[in-house]
């Protein structure tokens, strides 16, 4: 895979702001009195990382379910063989991750009571974050492109279908349009909307990538989990360095990086 700099692209900062709420299940509450010494995050990238890949076998068994359960498209058929094929030659020993397996551990460690997602598409990661957290609120950014990947994009309906399937309760916002222009419009509209747990899959450039980080970092909670996909898929290499350079080399995040197998997955936690 060859390897893009991104240092002669025009990247903005994310801008965060004090005050951010914090996320219940990875943080301490703070003292009644007296002064509160550490961080108050007590669980960092490594420990989900630990169990996303320590427990690989096991996760993969859980999306392999998922996924029998859903829709199928010419994607998921590949992706469910490929599962298959791993755990029948490899079994416990196999390590693997993806967006769906890490968006499963994340939902469950963090049992999360907001989540926002860019790149919805036929709603695999939603509905991975659905059965391990039925109540969570959703608010999903897509722009339904059609004949997407060469494969059918059937929208909303299809999504909402897939939701009901796993047993979704929580809250459900759809918004439409091109991420560039919606997350700054909702945003705008919801300034107090913060988020136990974002998924960045959308726009695969370069500036396209980073310009969704920028935007939905700062209503990341404090303890709560980013993540970024395609951060080895050679056909989006640049991918792997706006997560770099945006989010796993700021000392606001910990991060953890699988890029082993497969397209692979980042995610990382806000410390601060």
């Amino acid at each position: 895979m060859s390897r893009v700099r991104i240092e002669d692209i025009e990247i903005g900062t994310p801008a965060y702001t004090d005050g951010a709420p914090r996320c219940e299940a990875t943080c301490s509450p703070p003292p009644v009195e007296g002064m509160e010494w550490y961080p108050p995050v007590m669980v960092g990238a490594d420990s989900l990382y630990a169990d996303l890949v320590g427990n690989s076998a096991e996760h993969v068994r859980a999306a392999l379910a998922l996924l029998e359960r859903l829709e199928a498209d010419a994607y998921s058929d590949y992706i469910t063989a490929f599962y298959r094929r791993g755990l029948e030659r490899y079994g416990e020993a196999w390590r693997y991750a993806d967006l769906v397996t890490a968006v499963m551990v994340t939902g469950r460690w963090l049992k999360p009571k907001s989540y926002l997602e860019i790149g919805v598409r036929r709603g695999r990661s939603v509905c991975a974050m659905a059965q391990v957290a039925p109540d969570c609120d959703f608010a999903m950014f897509d722009m339904w492109m059609q004949d997407y990947a060469g494969m059918p994009n059937p929208g909303q309906d299809l999504v909402k279908s897939e939701l009901d399937k796993v047993g979704h309760r929580g809250r459900r916002e759809f918004i439409d349009g091109d991420s560039h222009q919606t997350l700054k419009a909702y945003f705008a509209a919801n300034p107090g909307a913060f988020f136990d747990v974002i998924n960045v899959d959308g726009d695969h450039t370069i500036p396209g990538a980073a310009e969704d980080l920028v935007d939905v970092l700062p209503r990341l909670k404090v303890g709560g989990v980013i993540l970024f996909d395609d951060v080895s898929n050679p056909n989006d290499p640049g991918l792997n360095e706006v997560w770099k350079r945006i989010v796993a080399d700021d000392t606001r995040f910990s991060a953890a990086t699988f890029d082993s197998v497969g397209y692979g997955v980042g995610l990382a936690v806000r410390k601060i």
